[in-house]
């Protein structure tokens, strides 16, 4: 068996498709890697929610290799409207973290007419073409608040800008800012689930802190100090749309055990969203022989 750091996809009450990086036990030969090139040609390869650009599609089938495709729906989303604003002639101003996975599929998509920005500042910086003739997409991931102001300060300099007919935002990211300015205001701490690397656990924090609620991201309760809770009389536990339920549970479980004995489930926004699993994790299910033969 061997040690490493996956994306892990699991699916919550909700039905969602989730991922977080966790360390798990695994037969050899399943890794982790970061470039294609380290999958040996021929090999299965997995894409993360997070989407990859037509260059890593091209690169995968020029390698022979075997590809499942997990890339979230709502990521494909904005992969379509980045193809067909590009086709239509227009200068395209993706808001995003231009380090994030995400951003970097969805740029691959019109790379020659695709911007990333990620501050006001940058927005009027930019410089165009035709200012008439300008589209903007938005990572799905970013906090409610950030897409606003940036999407504002687009349509300052670019009054005729145009965008998707629905916003980018995935519905868990934005029903989980919702929950946290929900909680936020009666709590004196907020804890977040989530892994350092996730976009939407990240601005969950910052959503607390903006409403002065002061607030840690942890990837387990093991990772909680007891400091933290000097003087907190209640604590608000939220996570990322990548968390297993699991981990919630074991935050739940340490704060009992830390004298916090009263527990509220505050539901603000109900999911009844599902996805479908990879086609080919469809077809390999039904090939498979049915236990016990």
């Amino acid at each position: 068996m061997t040690t490493t750091t996956l994306d892990y996809v699991s699916e919550d009450r909700s039905g969602s498709k989730t991922k977080t990086k966790r360390v798990l036990l695994l037969k050899p030969g399943a890794i982790f890697v970061n470039e294609l090139d380290e999958v040996p040609e021929g090999a299965r390869v997995i894409y993360s929610a997070h989407g990859v650009s037509p260059a890593v599609r091209e690169r995968a089938k020029e390698r022979g290799l075997k590809v499942i495709d997990a890339t979230c729906p709502l990521v494909t989303k904005v992969h379509v409207e980045a193809i067909k604003f590009a086709k239509q002639g227009y200068s395209l101003v993706l808001v995003g973290h231009r380090d994030h996975e995400e951003v970097e599929g969805t740029q691959g998509e019109a790379p020659e007419v695709t911007q990333v920005v990620s501050t006001v500042q940058e927005v009027a910086a930019l410089v165009v073409p035709d200012p008439n003739k300008v589209a903007y997409l938005t990572q799905t991931t970013l906090s409610l608040d950030e897409a606003r102001y940036m999407i504002e300060a687009l349509k300052q300099k670019f009054p005729n800008i145009v965008g998707p007919h629905a916003q980018d935002i995935c519905y868990a990211t934005e029903n989980r800012q919702t929950a946290v300015k929900n909680v936020a205001h009666g709590a004196d701490l907020v804890l977040v689930v989530g892994s350092r690397n996730s976009s939407n656990s990240n601005r969950l924090v910052e959503v607390s802190k903006n409403l002065d609620t002061n607030s840690y991201l942890i990837d387990t309760a093991d990772a909680i100090q007891p400091e933290w809770l000097e003087g907190v009389d209640t604590v608000a536990v939220t996570a990322g749309a990548s968390a297993p339920e699991v981990l919630v549970k074991d935050v739940v479980e340490y704060l009992q055990t830390m004298g916090y004995g009263s527990v509220d489930e505050v539901e603000v926004m109900p999911e009844n969203v599902r996805f479908g699993l990879p086609p080919e994790i469809v077809q390999a299910i039904a090939s498979a022989p049915p236990v016990g033969r």
